[in-house]
């Protein structure tokens, strides 16, 4: 009996500290909120839509980004960043057009970048290349 409840306590500590160790990460929720983020996210492919929720096409990306967001949680860092309401994210990201997506390897590195509506399975194959499994 000993042994069983030492081996439950060890398998919450560990629950725990691997709940603690991504604590500082955001959310699905915060990543496609629109508001800026500490992107890429270290460790995690991430795949990066900016845009502006007043667009027309990147209003049409919205159900993706959420569909994916929910598909990838806590696998792959799928974020929205609205670049009419956060100006300065523009030139950070290099931006031309929206929508612009960007696609990062799990080491922060820029793999891919596209300008334009970019429909799920599209973004689901670029993901899959970078190593992301869902």
């Amino acid at each position: 009996m000993r042994k069983l409840i030492t081996a439950l306590l060890l398998c919450l500590a560990l629950a725990f500290l691997s709940q603690t160790a991504r604590a500082g990460e955001p959310t699905a929720a915060d990543l496609i909120s629109g508001a800026p983020q500490a992107l890429p996210v270290p460790g995690r492919v991430t795949m990066v839509d900016l845009g502006a929720h007043a667009c027309i096409p990147c209003k049409m990306m919205t159900p993706i980004i959420e569909e994916l967001s929910r598909e990838y949680e806590g696998k792959v860092a799928i974020a929205f960043i609205d670049v009419w309401k956060h100006h300065d994210e523009v030139a950070k990201y290099g931006i031309r057009a929206i929508p612009t997506q960007i696609f990062y390897d799990a080491r922060g590195k820029e793999r891919f970048r596209h300008i334009g509506f970019m429909d799920k399975e599209s973004i689901k194959a670029k993901l899959t290349e970078l190593g992301a499994a869902d």
